[in-house]
């Protein structure tokens, strides 16, 4: 798990729903507190109640229920393919609803989507908000066992994401685009809404006096975040007589098939890897350079984060990071899996102050417009309220 630091507090003027009820049903408990965490708590300033099903393995848990949320442990296991185990995992999801009769369902990431959806249905919840967030390894991945899974994830995605009376948000609009096309759901059942958001005062641009250019890569520890192919970029710039201190953030996440191991990053010469980091806002302040060549991406919190911190950024040319990311005004953009790309757009910033400067500075006037946590706060809450009037005929 990345550290994102303090998560933000949003203030919002919505009327307050007095005694709604709303359920989150995710895969990781510090992927909430990492991503959601701001617009629960905006949630609940608003009057709405908050409870969050989903796997309690970290100290995630502790610290969400000391802000009031009701935080249920569930079975969840992002790998597992055991169907005997996804029935009783369903079951319990189930039972669950029906004892907590939430006015409002928010599945995020696929198993909870597609879990969630035959629950919701099974317990008669008629509000239903589908999150499809990055579509994570399934889709990402270019390994064999993704490729051969992928197909039968989409069908049973399309078939649960648009059913009747489900509302799907989407993080980036070729996602939204593509599962329109795909005749999945229809365009009114969707709401574009980008991301988690950036604390704009805890991300901030700070001096910066570095002798020698610093370039992070923040992520959880995986194949797919490009992590590899940054490695490989470093020791082409270091051959090449091009210095920079290289810096990896995040845990391996070894849940996920995709994830590096601990002696693999240890071994990373002369990338260094920092593990967990707490205070992410503290790291960025410290560097020159962010750089996320994600294989796919929803909406890229690092990147956002990064920028807003007023770091030019260097990312793939794939979904997400080009969404988050301006080619040549707010950061470079090189093909996924080119670590000769990477590396070339790497040493064309590390080389140039003024075109860091240029480019984070473009950078953060672009998460002021667009990705601010307040206003990603804000149209949350309006969904949800949008979502009781229809069903209420208001």
């Amino acid at each position: 798990m990345r550290g994102a630091g303090r998560p933000g507090r949003c203030v919002t003027a919505n009327p307050k729903p007095a005694g709604r009820h709303i359920v989150f049903l995710i895969g990781e408990d510090w992927f909430f507190a990492s991503h959601f965490r701001a617009r629960a708590r905006a949630a609940q300033a608003a009057g709405w109640r908050v409870s969050v099903l989903t796997r309690t393995a970290s100290a995630a848990s502790s610290s969400l229920r000391d802000e009031g949320f009701t935080v249920i442990g569930v079975d969840f296991v992002r790998a597992r393919l055991n169907p005997f185990a996804e029935f009783r995992l369903l079951r319990s999801i189930v039972r669950h609803y029906r004892a907590l009769k939430p006015d409002i369902v928010h599945h995020v990431a696929l198993k909870p989507i597609l879990l969630g959806s035959l629950a919701a249905r099974l317990a008669k919840l008629r509000r239903v908000l589908n999150a499809p967030v990055g579509q994570g390894f399934v889709f990402s991945s270019p390994t064999l066992k993704a490729r051969l899974l992928r197909p039968f994830v989409g069908i049973a995605l399309r078939a649960s994401i648009g059913a009747r009376g489900a509302v799907a948000v989407f993080e980036n609009d070729e996602d939204r685009t593509a599962m329109i096309a795909a005749g999945a759901i229809a365009p009114a059942q969707t709401v574009l809404i980008r991301g988690a958001g950036v604390d704009i005062t805890q991300f901030a641009p700070q001096p910066r006096s570095n002798q020698v250019v610093q370039v992070v890569l923040g992520a959880r520890m995986l194949r797919d975040k490009g992590v590899r192919e940054f490695i490989a970029a470093a020791k082409l710039l270091y051959k090449q007589g091009i210095i920079a201190n290289f810096l990896l953030a995040g845990a391996p996440d070894p849940g996920n098939p995709a994830a590096l191991s601990e002696a693999e990053l240890r071994g990373a010469a002369p990338v260094r890897w920092l593990g967990p980091v707490s205070d992410m806002a503290a790291l960025l302040a410290s560097c020159d350079i962010a750089c996320l060549p994600s294989y796919r991406e929803g909406m890229p919190k690092f990147l956002l984060e990064a920028m807003a911190s007023g770091l030019p950024c260097v990312a793939t040319n794939v979904t997400g990071c080009r969404e988050a990311v301006i080619d040549g005004e707010t950061g470079l953009l090189v093909p996924a899996q080119d670590e000769a790309a990477l590396a070339g757009a790497l040493a064309r910033l590390i080389d140039d102050a003024d075109l860091r400067a240029r480019m984070g500075s473009a950078g953060r006037a672009r998460v002021l417009a667009n990705f601010a946590e307040t206003e990603i706060c804000a149209q949350t809450l309006r969904l949800y309220q949008r979502l009781i009037e229809q069903e209420n005929g208001e």
